[in-house]
């Protein structure tokens, strides 16, 4: 009952957070996605179903306030989720390092998805968009992600996922 106040309070505290605090935490106008960065490391720390339905939930909770097209959110953010908790159970140890790789490549993926549904945008747009937007955001997205499972190792004790779980 905790761990599910504790997603509930993440995912409407998140538009709020999203909407007011990270515009003046952009750099080049660039701002973290931080309902993809909360559902992989969700999936990496508590496994791929709950990764999959937070990030479900988040993706829908910023559908509901974006002007961006309908379930695009919803889809990649929970296929964050659920792609972090796959990956995770097949690492011995997550470190920052390797939650910063994988939330690279997740962000470049969900960033490439958005810019591939852009229906009247030319080729030359793309490309800016990815040049300028997608690698940028992607980059930003590693670094906040590893920052914050650096961070809940600092303060906390982080479960996870381990070989002795797995094989004994």
């Amino acid at each position: 009952m905790k761990k599910f106040l504790v997603y509930t309070a993440l995912i409407l505290l998140l538009v709020p957070v999203q909407t007011t605090l990270l515009p003046h935490v952009a750099i080049w106008d660039i701002k973290p996605d931080l309902g993809l960065v909360f559902a992989a490391l969700i999936g990496v720390l508590a496994g791929e179903l709950e990764g999959l339905m937070v990030g479900l939930a988040i993706g829908w909770i910023l559908n509901l306030y974006s002007a961006g097209d309908l379930w695009l959110n919803l889809v990649t953010t929970g296929g964050a989720g659920l792609f972090a908790g796959l990956l995770a159970r097949q690492v011995a140890e997550i470190t920052p390092t390797m939650v910063a790789v994988g939330l690279l490549l997740l962000s470049l993926l969900g960033g490439l998805v958005a810019v591939a549904n852009m229906n009247h945008a030319s080729m030359a747009d793309a490309w800016w968009m990815i040049e300028f937007v997608v690698v940028p955001q992607a980059c930003f997205d590693a670094a906040v992600g590893a920052g914050l499972l650096w961070v809940l190792e600092q303060r906390f004790p982080v479960p996870r996922f381990g070989i002795l779980d797995r094989y004994s």
